[in-house]
Parts: C-alpha cells; structure tokens; sequence
C-alpha cells in the first residue's frame, strides 16, 4: 500500500531553510574566532537561499540581532557600521561573488532593523541606521523601477534578484516619502559640482517623476523640491510644459513668433544654467533658432557680454557647431558649448581652427564601435565625440574616471582642457583618427599602441566620450613611463608628471614618504616649503599660474587608510568665512567625501567654482604626501606658528600617518605599514 505525499508548499521550504540557518548561526557563535571562518559559508548559503523566496528578507531582519552576534561579520569592513560609506553599497551588489552580494544584503537588513528599533545596536543609533538607509535606497534607486539588464543577467546571473527584492522591502519598510527627500538633495549635491556625466542624474530625476505620477507611491508632503529638476528635462518653458513630445514641439516652434521664441530662449537658457542639465527639447530650439537670428542663439545659451562677442567673432564656427552636435539625444553639447564661449578661448589663436578639424575629423572604426557600444546609436559617432568635446571644453573640472584605476589620465585630460586646450584637441584627434598616441619621455617617443597594458585591468566604458577614447592610450603611455623610471632612486612621479601633464608641471618635488619602507621623512621641510609655495600669507601672495599635480594619501570616515590619489592644485584663497582653503581638482566623479578626523570635503558654500573640492588649508597638508614646485622660484621656508606645524601634523599623525612614523617617533599603537606609494 502506497501513501500520498503532498508536495512541500512554499512555507514548508521557507520553515526548513530557517531551520538549517538558525542551526547554522548556532554552530557559528560557539565557535572559537580562529574557526569562525570555515563555519561561515553554511550561514551565508543559507541566507543566499533565504532571499530568494518570499518572507525570507523579513525573518533574516527578525534575526538581525542574533546573526550579527554570531559574528557573521567579524574582520570584515562591515563589523564597524558606523564607518560605511553609502555609495560603496553599488559596487557590492553589483559583484559576481555571491558571498559579497549576500554580505552586504544582510548589512542593510541589520540597519534596518536597527532602525525599526527591532534591535538596539550598541555602535549606531537608530537616527544614523534610519539616514544610512535613505541615502543608500536614494542613490541604488534605479534597483527599485528596473530589470536586471543584459549586462547584470550576464554577470550576475540570478544572483541579480537578491538586490531587488532588498530594495523594494527596503522602501516598504523605510518610507517612500523618506528616500525622495533624500535622493532630491544628493541630486543637487552632485549637480553643483557640475559633472560632464550626467545620465545617471537623468535617470534618476526620470524615477522621482515615475513616483509622482504613480497612484499606489505615498508621498506625503515629501517631494516638493523635485518639480525644478523634473521640469528641466521634461519641460522648461510654457510651450513644453506638459511633455509634448520633440515632433510636435517642433511644429508650435514653426506657429511661434519672435517674442515667443525670446520667451522660449530665456527660458531654457535660465533651466540649463541653474541645473547644469539640459532639455531634449533645448536642442530642438537651438537648432530653430539658427534660421531666426544670432541675438536668439546667445539668449538660448544664456550668454554674458564675454560669450556674445564669442559667438559673433566665430559666428559660422559656433552655428557649425550646433548642427554637428546638437540634437535631442546629445543635449548636454548646448552647456558645454556655452560654457566655452564664455570661458572665451576661441580667442586663442589655435582653438578654433582645432574646432573645425574636429568637425571634419575622421573616426577611426575601434573608436566608432566604442562610442556606439557605450552610447548606442541614437546618435552618431561623431555627434557623440562632438558633445564630450565642447562639454569637456565648458566643464574641464566635471571630468571623472568612472569606477577605475585611471586618475592619472582623468587629471590630465582636466588639466589640458583647463590650461591647454588647443594640446586636448591634438590628443583627441590622434587618438579618435589614429587609434594612437604618442608622447615623448626625456626626448624618447612612446607609441600607446606599442607600450604594453596600463594601469587599468580592463578598458573603462562608464566615461564621458572624451575619456573613452583617449584615456585607454593615456593609461598605457603613463604605465609605460613608470616602467622606464624602474631602478631609479626615490618616487617615479618625480619625472613622470612634468613629462605627462605638460611643461608648467614644477620640476622641484617633495615627498614625505621613503619610498623603500613607506615610513614618513623629513616632515616639518615637507610641510614648511609647501607653506612657502602656496600659502598668500608665505609666499608674497602669488596666486597660483598653473594647475599642478599632487598627490594625496585617501582616508576613509575613519580615519583609515585607503590609497594613494592623483589630484590638481587649483588655488589657495580665502573663503567667504576668512578661512584660507585650498581649492583642488579631484578626478572622482563625486569629490564630496568623509576623510575622517573632521576632515570633510566640501565642494559648495565655501567659496568653490563648479567642479572645484576644497579643504582648509592645514586639513588639506595632513592628506598631501606629494608635491610640485618651481625650483627657481625664490623662496623661503615658511615662518609657519608652531601651533599651524602642529595642527598639520595632528591631522596627519592621527590618520594614515599612524603606522608611518619614523622609529625616533614611534607611537605605542604602531602597526603594520603600508606598501610604498605607487600611483599619483
């Protein structure tokens, strides 16, 4: 006689997962610390199953407490919750590793339930547990309203579904009214910092919309702050208010007389300047107005007397330019092109003859290819390069690596767009015609394409159109100039960085740094001549002439040390507060970071220009490890208090300068050092 089996319900396999996860949380909190290690994977396999079915991210938030004391996260960067850093969290669940995805999944669990008030942590409160959370939805919003695309299934196979089905009983849990409110001031923190990528931004304003209009999303009074960034994409001006769609804007611009279409410049003029941001339907005006008169283009970019007398001196090079690149999908081109104009250097005897090889220039089919494959075809090549040209021309500062190795290339890209940039255009028209480059060190040539790899792993795609073409020459021209530096005594960077950033790179350098035992020299010289260099109160109050590279040791919230940065010294003023700062370039697409110890990066309400970061003057000093200087210039140590030497070296001592010091000053907390500084 046979009996029936019912089939196990969803409950019933949910019931025995959490059987087999408790059972493993149990074994792993009464190993020894020295065994933890193998009795974890069970417990994070087991949650990896867990977040797969329905109801398992709510009993993993009911266990939140017991995991953790378990030691799930023991050793790892997330035992310290206080010390996360939001943006980091994209990374982490993009990764193919699926113990790295499940990790962090049951990090935010944890503050979730922190919270809630479900568990009273001893290290967060529940205030900091409840922002973490909103700026961690605000900025992986895109996880909310999207599938896995072809890429995520690829690389992350199912492993993509745990994030999702996080967020959204994250957002549930934590408030929609929350994370809007939240993502509308991160929006604006990134836009005053003028980046020339700004699709990501786009998105995301293209969500907050999304939630405005869906019925089954309260949210509150929340969200007030959003209709200026909503209408500057999807309708700036009366004749667009409602969204109409490109074709049939173009027809009301054909009924529209000149009053109305003074109307429509300001309009669009005013929405592009205070955003940084640019409407489809801009482009559709801009190219109208071409027919209409050169008093209408200057009101539709929103130019001062400085670029109006830009546009007419190179009146048919400027009207040329908007029919290369400006179209509804290359929008952003009609800011950088304003911007340019109003910087002014078409008066520069190069420029624009370099403008109008670039019109004509032919692309290479590697380069075509790579610009389709990171943009689409929506436009074309040409449009494409055209755009990131005039942007990085408008916006030198807004130029950003993406998520790789590539600082070096970025800074330099920065620098010759800020100081030179009749050599920019050179370099993209080599590399986009080419598919080569080639830069000289100590008077040998080096080819890109006969150097071997760079500094990055993999070629970057998440660029401007600029950097994606250039900067995988550039990454392997400066690889190979380290490479020829190999058996020299002290840092390469000494002779690297005035042969690849250009000729006003000071020949005179310092480092505190020893390079063979990464232990710090020579502190109090290294600080007082930069004092002497850059300090108005030390050095005759010479404002800096040319950008120069330095180099930074990058700490985290805590304190802790990351890794060696690359970054351009702009200038050293006095802010609004009577407060002397330094205002640098830093080549993150976001500069606005925590270094820890009270050192927080500003990048707006002190005084900075689009895309500059700043940091009181002794702040800054604590973090520089390397630097340039003209060695002819006369100079003097400088007569620095003894209370501004020793704030410095506070700052320094009590950050990633701990574990460096030199035996005579050895502290009692002395750790392992770091390997020698191998990027800037």
């Amino acid at each position: 006689m046979t009996t029936d089996q019912q089939p196990a319900t969803p409950d019933d396999k949910l019931n025995g997962l959490l059987t087999s996860f408790d059972d493993a949380v149990r074994l792993l909190s009464q190993a020894p610390a020295s065994l933890k290690p193998a009795e974890l994977p069970r417990v994070l396999d087991t949650a990896h199953e867990l977040l797969m079915l329905d109801g398992g991210t709510q009993a993993l938030e009911e266990r939140a407490q017991a995991f953790e004391a378990a030691g799930v996260f023991l050793g790892s960067d997330w035992e310290t919750p206080q010390y996360l850093v939001p943006t980091l969290t994209t990374f982490a669940l993009k990764s193919t590793d699926p113990n790295v995805v499940v990790i962090e999944t049951l990090s935010e669990i944890r503050l979730l339930a922190v919270a809630k008030g479900v568990y009273a942590h001893p290290l967060v409160s529940e205030e900091f547990a409840h922002h973490y959370l909103t700026q961690v939805i605000a900025i992986n919003l895109w996880l909310l309203f999207t599938a896995p695309s072809e890429a995520e299934r690829e690389q992350q196979g199912r492993l993509a579904v745990i994030p999702r089905q996080l967020f959204q009983y994250l957002a549930e849990r934590v408030g929609y009214e929350h994370i809007i409110d939240q993502l509308i001031d991160e929006i604006w923190r990134i836009l005053k910092q003028r980046p020339i990528q700004v699709e990501s931004i786009k998105q995301m304003i293209t969500q907050i919309s999304l939630c405005q209009a869906n019925p089954e999303i309260d949210l509150g009074s929340s969200g007030q702050g959003a209709d200026r960034l909503v209408s500057s994409l999807f309708g700036p001006t009366q004749a667009c208010r409602e969204d109409p769609g490109i074709d049939i804007y173009r027809e009301r611009l054909d009924g529209m007389d000149q009053s109305a279409l003074q109307a429509e410049a300001t309009g669009f003029a005013r929405a592009m300047h205070d955003t940084g941001l640019v409407s489809p339907y801009h482009a559709v005006l801009l190219r109208h107005l071409l027919e209409e008169g050169d008093h209408l283009v200057s009101e539709a970019f929103g130019l001062s007397s400085t670029g109006r007398d830009c546009l007419l001196c190179y009146r048919e090079l400027v009207h040329a330019l908007i029919r290369g690149s400006v179209y509804p999908a290359t929008a952003q081109a009609v800011y950088g092109l304003a911007l340019m104009l109003e910087r002014g250097i078409l008066y520069q005897p190069p420029v624009a003859p370099a403008m109008w090889r670039q019109l004509n220039l032919p692309i290479s089919e590697w380069s075509q290819a790579r610009l389709n494959i990171a943009y689409g075809e929506s436009a074309s090549p040409r449009a494409r390069l055209l755009e990131g040209v005039l942007c990085m021309l408008g916006l030198p500062l807004g130029v950003g690596q993406g998520n790789n190795p590539t600082c070096q290339s970025a800074r330099a890209l920065s620098m010759w767009a800020y100081n030179d940039p009749d050599y920019l255009l050179q370099m993209v028209a080599w590399a986009a015609r080419d598919d080569e480059i080639i830069m000289h060190f100590e008077g040998q040539a080096i080819s890109s394409m006969a150097s071997l790899s760079g500094v990055a792993t993999e070629l970057p795609i998440d660029l401007d159109p600029v950097s994606l073409i250039v900067v995988p020459h550039l990454d392997r021209i400066y690889a190979e100039m380290g490479r020829r530096c190999v058996g020299r005594e002290g840092d390469p960077h000494r002779w690297v960085n005035p042969e690849f950033h250009g000729w006003w790179s000071g020949r005179g350098f310092r480092i505190n740094v020893d390079v063979a035992t990464g232990k710090l020299i020579d502190l109090n010289d290294f600080i007082l001549h930069f004092y002497a260099c850059y300090h108005p109160y030390y050095n005759g109050n010479q404002p800096l002439i040319h950008p120069q590279p330095a180099g930074i040791a990058v700490t985290d919230s805590a304190a802790r040390f990351i890794g060696w940065h690359a970054i351009t010294i702009l200038r050293a003023s006095l802010d609004p507060n009577d407060v002397m700062r330094i205002y640098f370039y830093n080549p993150n697409n976001d500069s606005g970071q925590d270094w820890g110890d009270g050192v927080k990066v500003s990048t707006a309400g002190h005084g900075e220009r689009f895309g500059e970061a700043s940091l009181p003057f002794s702040q800054f000093v604590s973090r520089l490890y390397i630097y340039h200087f003209d060695p002819l210039e006369r100079g003097e140590l400088a007569t620095v208090t003894e209370d501004e030497l020793d704030t410095v070296k506070r700052y320094l001592q009590q950050s990633w300068g701990a574990e460096r010091l030199p035996a005579t000053e050895l502290q009692a907390n002395e750790g392992p050092h770091h390997t020698p500084p191998n990027d800037p």
